[in-house]
């Protein structure tokens, strides 16, 4: 449910065409929040077919001109219900957690190449992270929306932090475990003389 609010969320900063939600989920709610080109519009004639948003009326009328959304009264009291709610936390998935796991029963060939692509993207993301809260939060920044998109900010920044940290110590620990191929499969019988 919670796109529909992204893009409320993201309508209610700006009025946009379909194309520029499309373009504003890839360069700043995408960190956290990802959707495609259909499913942006999906939502947004879900959204009109309710009463949240409306088209805006065209200033010059054209053939092919992008519709702008914008967002109605009821689409605002409607962000600020799913907004005021509350929302248990989502358990934990992660692909990678599992595959150590599974490497516990496998054996880890193959584990230290990705573990080390994980930990370089993770790093360039943290950078990008940095960056844009330089470049978009400057001390004197200090407006109340702007310390809450600042805190936003500061969770994605926190999360890679973990992370890279995380990684670096995965692959100190890989590094130390002994050499021996994978552990025996517990259901094979011990063949050895006794």
């Amino acid at each position: 449910m919670s796109l529909p609010h992204a893009i409320l969320t993201a309508l209610l900063e700006k009025p946009s065409s379909g194309l520029e939600l499309t373009r504003r989920f890839d360069k700043s709610i995408g960190y956290f929040w990802s959707a495609t080109h259909q499913q942006i519009y999906r939502e947004l004639g879900k959204l009109e077919g309710e009463g949240l948003i409306r088209t805006l009326p065209a200033e010059q009328p054209a053939r092919g001109q992008k519709k702008r959304y914008e967002v109605l009264p009821a689409g605002r009291a409607e962000l600020a219900r799913w907004t005021a709610a509350a929302q248990d936390p989502k358990p934990q998935r992660d692909v990678l957690l599992l595959r150590l796991r599974a490497a516990a029963v496998v054996g880890t060939a193959g584990l230290e190449a990705d573990l080390r692509r994980h930990l370089e993207l993770h790093r360039r993301q943290l950078t990008e992270y940095q960056e844009i809260e330089r470049r978009d939060f400057p001390p004197d920044r200090d407006a109340p929306q702007d310390r809450l998109r600042h805190l936003v900010l500061r969770a994605g920044i926190d999360l890679e932090t973990f992370w890279t940290r995380w990684l670096t110590h995965a692959l100190t620990e890989l590094a130390a475990l002994p050499d021996e191929g994978p552990p025996p499969d517990p259901r094979t019988p011990d063949n050895t003389p006794a």
